[in-house]
């Protein structure tokens, strides 16, 4: 575990979307989850790319007080195959299962149209699920920013953006849409202009904290293995943008979360 001071007020901070059934945690998953708490850590909300992903996440949820789950295919872990929506069903159905996640479109690695197309009926399945049995979604989007909001627009589920990267005039469009943003570290890079400028306005009831861990570990802990107790430094980050404090920051991402996955 990274050094890190504990909060002002520990017990505030909740990270939003995490990958604890990651192969980077497994030399030492069950420590750090046990210590998460000592950095102010109340909750965490893994989220699956696909089946096998998504039982370990809920399996993390059964053994682990302050942890729920989200289940769903995320984009680059679909092989062409059918989704087995029956399998799918089976899993939100357990007790901590919070949301449908992680879904959403990635034309980053994606470049065949064919392989793209995919990628949309899957996503457009899982919202139709998602609004069928009302739960949110967890969505990701990664240069697809056009064909996400045209989607979003069209099924008008409830949930999140996480780990946004589109512009202010996208920001907008999904506000309108009732639609939460994710914020997670790299809020904190120098070269992150655009969610700097997003976050200078976004309301902050609709802004949730997250990680993505073990990735996109916030300065000054950047290129290193991420924790949820480093969203304390993502909280900074805003507070500074927004003349306010972390305290407030972390206090509003966890209203806001709670209110959107019912906790």
């Amino acid at each position: 575990m990274q050094p890190l001071e504990r909060p002002a007020n520990p017990g505030e901070i909740f990270d939003f979307h995490a990958h604890y059934d990651d192969a980077a945690f497994d030399p030492d998953r069950d420590e750090v989850l046990r210590e998460l708490p000592d950095f102010g850590v109340c909750g965490v909300l893994n989220c699956g790319v696909d089946l096998s992903s998504s039982r370990a996440c809920i399996a993390l949820a059964e053994r682990y007080a302050y942890c729920y789950a989200a289940a769903g295919y995320h984009p680059e872990n679909l092989d062409g195959s059918p989704l087995d929506v029956d399998a799918l069903c089976e899993l939100l159905r357990a007790p901590k299962v919070v949301a449908v996640g992680e879904i959403g479109l990635d034309y980053h690695w994606e470049a065949d149209e064919a392989g793209r197309k995919w990628q949309v009926d899957c996503f457009t399945r899982q919202l139709e699920l998602a609004n069928e049995l009302g739960y949110p979604v967890i969505v990701h989007d990664r240069d697809a920013h056009a064909d996400t909001l045209e989607l979003l627009r069209r099924y008008r589920p409830q949930g999140v953006v996480h780990c946004f990267s589109g512009s202010a005039e996208m920001a907008e469009e999904l506000l309108k849409l009732g639609l939460y943003l994710g914020v997670g570290g790299v809020s904190t890079f120098q070269n992150a202009k655009k969610i700097r400028a997003v976050l200078e306005t976004l309301p902050l009831d609709r802004l949730l904290l997250e990680t993505d861990a073990p990735y996109l570990a916030p300065v000054p802990y950047r290129g290193t293995r991420c924790h949820s107790g480093m969203i304390i430094r993502v909280a900074e980050a805003i507070a500074e943008l927004r003349a306010t404090t972390r305290e407030e920051v972390l206090a509003r991402s966890l209203e806001n979360g709670k209110r959107l996955f019912r906790l």
